[in-house]
């Protein structure tokens, strides 16, 4: 019988190993597996390089993985926003390496991973810093830019229900980079708001197929990263303030 499912967050990250590469969804406040990046925490694994939309707000979550001191790298498309203070502080200290990709190419690395493409051309860098080193060919009097796949040991999603196979579904602008960061990793790891019988979700309702899935852990009542940095919570608690 294939059950993918896990009593608790630290068993579903258990096969995280240091150096790593993670795919994070999320997309500014929607869609991060908050719960998940904690466990990590705990769980300890160092010199990782995340790849995530943005570079983690206040001071739990993505950001809390980054304030650990337990990431080499940040791979990411807006690395300041309004509550980025954690990031930009790692950045400006040399704590931290940073590659800026642009958030469509960003999603296209990943797909292609995910689809066994083995680079893409794009416009989009070209005039800029971001295109320095990369191979570039013309097409039709216009240059574009190499791309590579961005593979991953793992992806950590938050996905809304799940069922004992992997079967996805995702809430509303939740979903954003899920789907494709699930086809891109060796091992994906999911909390789901409710796991549900099979055939509860309807076929043509699934999202990701359990086939891109590996590890599913329940969290019931994820929490808001919104009202944890309006209420400035941190993670561990009592972290620095």
């Amino acid at each position: 019988m294939i059950d993918k499912t896990l009593e608790t967050l630290q068993d579903a990250v258990s096969v995280i190993r240091d150096g790593a590469v993670i795919l994070i969804s999320g997309f500014g406040e929607s869609g991060n597996p908050t719960e998940l990046a904690h466990a990590l925490i705990d769980h300890g694994a160092r010199e990782l390089t995340l790849v995530n939309n943005n570079a983690g707000n206040g001071h739990v979550g993505l950001a809390a993985l980054l304030e650990s001191g337990q990431v080499r790298k940040m791979i990411c498309s807006f690395p300041r926003s309004s509550h980025s203070e954690v990031f930009d502080t790692m950045y400006r200290d040399g704590r931290i390496e940073l590659e800026v990709v642009p958030q469509g190419t960003l999603a296209e690395r990943i797909r292609a991973a995910g689809a066994g493409i083995g680079g893409f051309y794009t416009r989009t860098t070209i005039g800029t810093p971001l295109a320095e080193g990369k191979e570039r060919r013309t097409y039709n009097g216009q240059e574009y830019v190499l791309e590579d796949p961005l593979h991953a040991d793992i992806a950590l999603v938050k996905a809304e229900l799940a069922d004992r196979w992997g079967n996805l579904t995702y809430r509303l602008a939740a979903r954003n980079f899920g789907p494709i960061m699930c086809t891109a990793a060796k091992t994906t790891i999911v909390q789901a708001r409710r796991i549900v019988a099979l055939g509860e979700i309807p076929p043509e309702q699934v999202v990701t197929p359990g086939i891109f899935v590996d590890r599913v852990v329940e969290v019931p009542n994820p929490a808001s990263e919104r009202e944890m940095i309006e209420n400035d919570v941190r993670y561990p608690a009592g972290g620095a303030a």
